[in-house]
């Protein structure tokens, strides 16, 4: 495991960034604006609740690199649990780790997931490249289209493998930006997609949490049997308010969140 916070941050950037074309673009135009400092706020990762690679097994990198728990979150319609994570040094950014609850999900679905994770192993998941190596199975489209009638977020998985789901820039530090809507405004004038689920701000200042994100870019990605253009990742946008002792909010808001994870999706 990388014992490099930063190394390991700008290693996730960079492949999060090939397949998101949209984010590099995004990132030129708000540093183009005088006076903006980017800062991550948070990045997203997603797996199965299976072995060897399981939430936990994620989480263990960033616990390595002084991470503590924070909050968890349930998604129930979803079949997702997840958890964040932080650093005591404010500058670090936060991290969000969901998982998908198999059992819940259907016999076919699991039989799938089972044959797609059985033959990665506990020395590939201790690798320091691990949270951003992609897929360790071949998968087919009609597999793919398959696990995309049940659950968008195993599809996504499953063609996609271990990545950074999105990175989210703080809006906190953007000297420019006072709000979402206003990101969200520049956002929209430069030709980009809003996510629109449960509307375009989601959160509010009594949840201590406003975030907003662009619907994930459509890129080529090779299955056994064809190249195929899917969503991949998406940017996200936050800003946090101060609890009663004067801190910002650490956490996330699980309605909020459940809204996010649509970002992926095909459809919208």
């Amino acid at each position: 495991m990388l014992t490099d916070r930063n190394a390991l941050f700008e290693k996730l950037w960079q492949n999060y960034r090939d397949v998101t074309p949209s984010a590099v673009k995004i990132h030129k135009i708000l540093g183009a604006e005088e006076g903006n400092s980017i800062i991550n706020d948070h990045i997203a990762l997603r797996t199965f609740n299976l072995a060897p690679v399981g939430l936990d097994t994620l989480a263990k990198h960033f616990l390595a690199l002084g991470y503590r728990e924070g909050g968890e979150y349930h998604f129930k319609s979803k079949k997702l649990y997840a958890r964040h994570y932080e650093h005591a040094d404010p500058e670090a950014p936060r991290v969000f780790i969901s998982e998908l609850l198999t059992e819940q999900c259907s016999p076919e679905l699991q039989g799938i997931v089972k044959g797609l994770v059985e033959g990665v192993t506990k020395e590939q998941v201790t690798a320091d490249d691990f949270l951003y190596s992609g897929r360790h199975w071949n998968i087919d489209y009609a597999t793919y289209r398959k696990l995309l009638d049940e659950s968008e977020y195993a599809a996504w998985l499953a063609a996609w493998g271990y990545r950074a789901n999105h990175f989210t820039v703080s809006v906190n530090h953007l000297h420019n930006f006072q709000t979402v809507a206003d990101v969200n405004q520049l956002l929209k004038d430069n030709g980009f997609t809003v996510n629109a689920s449960g509307g375009e701000v989601k959160g509010s200042p009594e949840d201590l949490l406003e975030q907003s994100s662009t619907m994930a870019d459509r890129v080529p990605v090779k299955f056994s049997n064809r190249e195929m253009t899917i969503p991949s990742c998406f940017y996200e946008f936050a800003l946090r308010y101060p609890k009663p002792d004067g801190n910002l909010y650490n956490g996330f808001v699980a309605a909020s969140a459940d809204k996010i994870f649509e970002s992926t999706h095909a459809g919208m």
